[in-house]
This record gives C-alpha cells, structure tokens and sequence, in this order.
C-alpha cells in the first residue's frame, strides 16, 4: 500500500494490515513520526510527540504479535488530548499554567494500552478548553488542515487537526459543550460523543460538572466504534448516578450492521437564549443529509425538542467547570487575561445554584427527550457556520469572546446537559473546500443505532477518501 494512502486508511484498517502481517507496528509508527516531523509545523497538532517511546512499544508490539497477540488496536498509533493524564508528561491544558509531570495514565489511556495502541503524543488545546477554536498564548495557533487559514476547532483541535492531516489515525478528544462534535465538523471527521459515564473519566469522578465525556475523532465510522469498544465499560462513573447500560453487542458490529427503517426529525432550532444565524451552506448540507435519509427509505419529518428554559443549566455548569479547572491550576496567576476573568465569572456560580441546576437536569432531559417517543433520531446543524478564520476572537475580552462561541456553536451543548450521545457526521464541503457536517442525536444509550446509521449515510455518501491541503 502506498504509503499516504496507509496514512488515511483509519484505525480499523491499519489493525487488520498489522495483524496480518503486510506493515509491522515500527513501519506504521515511523510512518506517523515522518509525518508529524514534515507536516505538523503547517498545523500545529501536537504539543509533544513521544518518537523514542514510541518506536520502543512499536518492537514490543512486533513481539506480541509473533506470541499471537490480537488485541484490537495492537501496534496502532493514536493521540492523546493534552487535557488527559500520560504517565510521565504534564497535562498542559493549554496553559503555562500547568503542574509537573503526572505518575500515572489516566484510565481511557490504560484501557487504550490494554487494546494494544500506541501513544504517539498529545494534542493541543485551548486554554482550559474553553474555546471551540484551539489557540494558546503558551502553545500557539492550531489550524485546519483543509486551510489553515481556518480553525479545526475546539476543544479537540489539535486531535482533529492530527487526524485530519494522516498524521495518526484516531486521537482521543473530549465533549464537554460540543469538544469532539465541533472540531470534528470542522475537519472533516466523524465525532460520537458516548453516553455521559460511556467511557471512565477516572481519575474524575466527572468533570465539568457532568457536562464532558471521552470520545474519538475518526476518519470513518467503524474506527469510531473500534476505538469505543477498547475503551467503554465501567470506571468510576459520574457521580450523579449510575453508569450507562451495557451495550447489547460489540460497537464494531453496529458499525457494520442495517439500522432498519428509523423514524427521523429534522430541526434548526436553537435553545432559547442562543442568538444565532444559520449559514444557508449548513443548512443545505443538513437538508441534503434529510433527503438522502428519506432516499434511503427513513421517515423523515421536521420536527423540533421543546428545549424550554436549559441555557441556564449549560452555561452554569460550563462556567463553573471553568472556574474549578482555573483555581486547580498550580500556577492560577498564569493564566492569559481571558481566561482569568472567564474564571471570574464562574466564581458567581454559587455551590447553591450549582446544585438547584443539577436538581432540574432530570426534568429537562424528560422534556427535551419526548421527542423520542415519536422518532428515533433527531438531525440538527452542529455548528452555524463552516470552521471560522483563525484570530478571529484574538484580543477579545471574556464576555465577547463566549457570545461568540455560543453564536458559532447553539446546537451541541444541550446534549452533554442531557447525557444521552450524539455524533457529528461528514456532509460534504462548502463552495471554499471547507468541511460540512450534520449532528444526530438519539436517546439514551442509542450509541449502536447512532453508528448503524452514520455507517449507512457514509456507504451511500463516503468521505473519508477526500484529503484536505495539508496531507
């Protein structure tokens, strides 16, 4: 196989190239190193990159595989977002801000290990991963590598960036109001975000007060759910309850499986209080993606949540999760400017107004979930507009730079509120070559009919062939 084309060939295909022998794990690994060393200085994705360590897991790797080793991601490279613990580097978070090296791997790393992958190095964020744009004063500029005068995104910029460009196959991201499904649309990719305790958040309990879980950032779908098999299962789980039911069967499965006849509604409204105007492309793409569904033989309707009054609860547990982020911080004085006073402003989130949210999550989530009693699946926008300019928010303040964000981004958050799973999907590019996506939401532990039908949009509309300008 040609070398770029192994490069974009996806997590799933590269285990299979390796377990049979055609690309032993020290190739693929060289591979990525070569094009991280040639083409990250363009984008900017990775903070570290672990090569010697690498290398080292790569033979060991090799030698398992002679014992007869089958793990599923055995000798695959992948990286880590850099809000996530690797035994013996810090976790920057974006920020100069940060503590000394960690001692040990958070859990989704080890359970990453025990599928055999390999940690290649960690990605870039935003400062406290904060921003769906990925920009740091300590760590600079992440771009898009479709163009990179644009942003992948955030929080998981630099993993989508990574992946976007070949440099890994799969990168671990986090969703804490849109963090995988946001960089993800703007790249290109696919981004589930699991159910809410999916996937252990340990050493957490959880973070953001409920709001954020782990995911992947993928070329297709079946590495997705590749990546969510070697990683779900009972941790820690979120404190508020108990962790999410089992799947029935593998996530890889799902993946390649019919989903059946769904019943499917299509929305474009916003959650009172987000101020927002749709780009007529993204509206075209997530009315193209209807039709092709209806073409398919889906019942496909408009129909809308009734989201009622859940800004409120968002934006409380986002800024207070911000704040908590902040203060943990070993050097808080180190923080940029914006990020101090973001800080700030989470401090007014009382521990009495934090808790009169997370009384009224149930009730929300009852509400805005009866539109699943009549459909299946819900299909929104996931952003308002295609993957803005870099700088765009540089030299904001605080407040201009979140009603910013929350304009770009009104379709996401509300489902890390609920709990239940989401994914952003690939759906085409605009008249610039920029990337267009379409959000699906299903109900509680709906990651498996999620799958099924992202797998069944991508055989009938595929992307992960098309490469961005950076590959």
């Amino acid at each position: 196989m040609d070398a770029t084309d192994l490069a974009f060939a996806g997590s799933y295909r590269q285990a299979e190239l390796v377990r049979s022998g055609e690309i032993s794990p020290r190739e693929l690994v060289d591979l990525c190193l070569e094009r991280i060393e040639r083409l990250d200085p363009q984008i900017n994705a990775f903070r570290c990159v672990y090569a010697e360590r690498a290398r080292i897991e790569a033979d060991q790797a090799a030698a398992c595989l002679k014992e007869g080793d089958e793990r599923p991601l055995l000798g695959v490279p992948i990286a880590i977002k850099d809000d996530t613990d690797v035994n013996g580097d810090i976790t920057a978070l974006g920020s100069g801000a940060h503590g000394g090296p960690k001692h040990e791997d958070a859990e989704v790393v080890r359970r990453l290990r025990g599928a055999g992958a390999i940690v290649i190095g960690k990605t870039n964020v935003p400062e406290l991963t904060q921003w769906p744009f990925t920009e740091s004063a300590t760590w600079g500029v992440t771009r898009n590598p479709w163009n990179c005068d644009h942003t992948p995104g955030g929080s998981s910029g630099g993993s989508a960036a990574a992946v976007a460009a070949g440099l890994v196959s799969a990168a671990l991201g986090s969703d804490g109001a849109g963090s995988i499904r946001i960089p993800a649309a703007f790249s290109g990719l696919y981004g589930l975000k699991p159910q809410r305790g999916r996937i252990s958040y340990s050493p957490e309990l959880e973070h953001w007060h409920g709001l954020s879980v782990y995911g992947a950032l993928t070329r297709t779908v079946v590495d997705s759910a590749l990546f969510l098999d070697a990683t779900h299962g009972p941790g820690s789980g979120p404190s508020s309850g108990q962790g999410p039911q089992a799947p029935t069967s593998p996530y890889v499965e799902a993946a390649n499986s019919d989903p059946g006849r769904l019943r499917i509604a299509v929305s474009f409204k916003v959650a009172p209080g987000f101020i927002s105007k749709l780009d007529p492309e993204v509206r075209s793409a997530v009315e193209q993606i209807a039709e092709l569904l209806a073409s398919l033989g889906h019942d496909v309707r408009a129909q809308d949540p009734q989201y009622g009054q859940i800004g409120p609860s968002v934006v409380a547990r986002y800024l207070r999760g911000i704040h908590d982020d902040g203060v943990a911080m070993a050097r808080p004085t180190q923080l940029e400017r914006r990020t101090r006073a973001m800080v700030r402003m989470g401090s007014l989130v009382t521990p009495s107004l934090l808790a009169k949210v997370r009384r009224a999550e149930s009730g929300h989530a009852a509400r805005i979930n009866a539109i699943f009693d009549s459909y299946d699946i819900l299909i929104t926008p996931v952003t308002t507009a295609p993957a803005p300019t870099v700088g765009r928010w540089e030299g904001r303040g605080a407040l201009s730079t979140f009603s910013g964000a929350a304009a770009l981004c009104p379709y996401t958050a509300v489902w890390n509120a609920t709990g239940q799973p989401a994914a952003s999907v690939p759906a085409g590019l605009t008249v610039g070559g920029l990337p267009l996506a379409v959000q699906l939401v299903g109900p509680a532990n709906s990651e498996q009919r999620l799958l099924s039908l992202s797998a069944q949009i991508e055989r009938a509309q595929p992307w992960a062939t098309r490469r961005p300008a950076v590959s």
